[in-house]
């Protein structure tokens, strides 16, 4: 049977509090858009806000997430083969590129399309660039892309986690716990 692992195997409470709020983030971000309702309605506005915020709160903590990770480091990785460790570096680098790129991706197709994103109760408006509708179809099909690839790449994690914590019965999972 598995044991916990030592403070020195388990990755640090701020990671793991970076990890957490970014899946919670994440996930209501994909809720929003999958709920927002139709063009012009209260619901839309709602919903589409609370995207938005997800969006820019997960670019901001992935900035610090980042930091951290470059300050602190990460604990060992677990004994496996190299194929394993081969694909899960690849899954978390894919996971780090998808938490940079998308909300810069969404920043970048509101603002061609001529709007800053706007976060609602604060007034702040983010502009990165103009508009410009050929750039604007480009990011609105490149978001939706990678943000659907994306809900695989999110099971595959999770499927991992578990199945390192059920099926391999290793500390991979209690590490981020």
């Amino acid at each position: 049977m598995a044991t916990f692992p030592a403070a020195s195997e388990r990755y640090t409470r701020p990671a793991v509090f970076f990890h957490w709020i970014i899946v919670v983030l994440i996930a209501l971000a994909y809720l929003a858009i999958e709920i927002r309702g139709p063009r012009g309605s209260a619901n839309r506005e709602l919903w589409s806000n609370v995207h938005f915020w997800c969006g820019t709160l997960v670019l901001s903590l992935a900035v610090l997430r980042l930091l951290w990770r470059l300050w602190h480091g990460a604990p060992a990785e677990v004994d496996s083969n190299r194929v394993l460790r081969f694909l899960a570096r690849l899954v978390h680098l894919a996971l780090y590129l998808f938490i940079f790129v998308q909300p810069l991706m969404g920043i970048l197709m509101i603002n061609t399309g001529g709007h800053p994103v706007t976060l609602a109760g604060l007034g702040w408006d983010i502009t990165l660039v103009g508009p410009d509708p050929a750039a604007r179809k480009f990011f609105h099909n490149a978001h939706v892309l990678i943000g659907n690839a994306f809900y695989w790449v999110i099971g595959i994690h999770a499927l991992a986690a578990i199945g390192h914590h059920v099926v391999m019965r290793d500390n991979t999972l209690r590490r981020m716990m």
